[in-house]
């Protein structure tokens, strides 16, 4: 069975529910195991044991928040070989996929043994506090899906 870690950092829940609702897409697919951790309480050296990293983030001033920034750096220095990776964030106004593109060019020059799993998934937020803009959580079920089955087929 795949094992995936979801790692978020959440500022005012938007970004935690986001991570919920793509686990609820998850398990919904079945025959993979999936665990919640927000980032300070992940257990580094405990990545590899997982097949799949999936990082979150709020937009933070056009990127991901210095935390999520320092511990995408730091998967340098784990052995990430045939992992793979998908990254999602929470954003509002005109900052769309911003912190998720971010994100994924950090990885490629950061942690070089992980490939992407899915393009990144970026979720319209309507204030700086939220909630997250209506019809968003539908699409974080359905990137859920979507991992849990490319895990599924190998």
């Amino acid at each position: 069975m795949a094992r995936v870690v979801v790692v978020f950092e959440s500022r005012y829940g938007n970004t935690k529910r986001v991570a919920e609702s793509i686990i609820d897409g998850i398990n919904g697919v079945g025959g993979v195991e999936v665990s919640l951790k927000e980032l300070k309480e992940v257990d580094f050296k405990g990545i590899p044991s997982y097949d799949a990293i999936l990082i979150g983030s709020p937009n933070h001033f056009g990127g991901p928040t210095r935390d999520i920034r320092g511990f995408i750096d730091k998967l340098s220095e784990l052995t990430l070989e045939g992992k793979k990776f998908a990254v999602f964030d929470t954003y509002m106004g005109k900052d769309f996929e911003k912190a998720v593109k971010k994100m994924e060019k950090r990885i490629s020059e950061k942690a070089l043994g992980l490939k992407r799993l899915a393009s990144g998934l970026s979720i319209k937020v309507q204030g700086m506090k939220g909630p997250i803009v209506e019809g968003e959580l539908s699409k974080c079920k359905e990137f859920g899906k979507k991992i849990a089955i490319q895990l599924k087929e190998g």
